[in-house]
């Protein structure tokens, strides 16, 4: 298939290299002019911009748009002003699912099929394959099946349901993942601090041979400790792109208790904290009732 991408950030370029790889025709177009014209060297169909990008496309015409979430909105407007009806827009993004489902009728009024396909796999989805969740008609998903089996490796893509699913699942998935990641944290940093000196780059490693806790984040961890064992290179500061958010929205929404998640959100919270006005809000507290001793600044 031909299709349009854009957004060339680290997973737009590297899923437009996997689809070339596939056999598809990729117009690579983003606002970094250069970097869609560095992917027509690589095997890409370079477009100037989103009006050079579409006119190159054939009926039905199929655009991924794969940029941040802060201006989705603009990008899908800007690319629809220049679909057709039977046209297909994918959104590989991290958009909040109320958002596609808002983004897919007000396409639809248009004639302008909507897949939102929640996208996992990060850089090494280059070489491993991107898991894809993804929302849509029937129809849409039919039409640009071969793109999401190309972009996915074996038994990876799903539908899973009508427009907005896709990005719904995507966020639970990631909710979990907040999860896993802090009780890794939790545990190494229980281990770094035990009386025994204990080799964690060893530990990891030998985790990921049948333990019941083995995982790809696991085995991430341990090329992370490979060279740094004490991270001395890394601040143990931790953002959140939004998904932990409204996973836990969406816990509260639906009265579904999920404390894991929600601690590991606010865990992420803390760690943006050069020094805690909450700590100290503890311990003069202590001090004023107990007489206990405080750490001066």
């Amino acid at each position: 298939m031909r299709l349009a991408m854009i957004g060339l950030g680290k997973m737009g370029s590297n899923m437009t290299l996997r689809l070339i790889e596939g056999g598809h025709e990729v117009v690579a177009i983003d606002r970094d002019v250069d970097i869609a014209r560095e992917l027509g060297t690589k095997g890409a169909v370079f477009a100037e911009n989103v009006a050079d990008g579409i006119a190159k496309l054939k009926a039905p015409r199929v655009a991924w748009v794969m940029v941040p979430e802060k201006v989705t909105d603009s990008v899908i407007d800007d690319v629809a002003s220049h679909l057709s009806k039977g046209d297909v827009l994918i959104d590989g993004g991290n958009s909040n699912w109320k958002d596609s489902r808002v983004r897919a009728e007000r396409l639809s009024k248009k004639g302008i099929l909507f897949c939102d396909a929640g996208t996992s796999g990060g850089v090494w989805g280059l070489k491993n394959g991107y898991c894809l969740m993804v929302g849509g008609t029937p129809e849409a998903v039919k039409l640009c099946e071969p793109i999401f089996k190309t972009l996915a490796p074996v038994d990876g893509y799903a539908h899973m349901g009508p427009p907005g699913a896709g990005h719904y699942v995507k966020m639970v998935h990631n909710g979990i993942e907040y999860g896993l990641m802090q009780a890794y944290a939790e545990g190494f940093e229980i281990m770094k601090t035990s009386p025994f000196g204990l080799d964690l780059h060893k530990i990891a490693a030998i985790w990921g041979h049948g333990s019941v806790v083995r995982s790809w984040l696991l085995e991430l961890l341990e090329s992370a400790l490979k060279d740094d064992t004490d991270l001395k290179s890394i601040r143990g500061w931790v953002a959140d792109s939004g998904e932990g958010r409204w996973t836990v929205q969406a816990s509260i929404d639906q009265d579904v208790p999920a404390p894991v998640i929600t601690l590991s959100l606010q865990a992420r919270f803390r760690s943006r904290q050069d020094e805690s006005y909450g700590a100290k809000i503890l311990a003069a507290l202590r001090n004023q009732f107990g007489g206990h001793a405080v750490k001066k600044a």
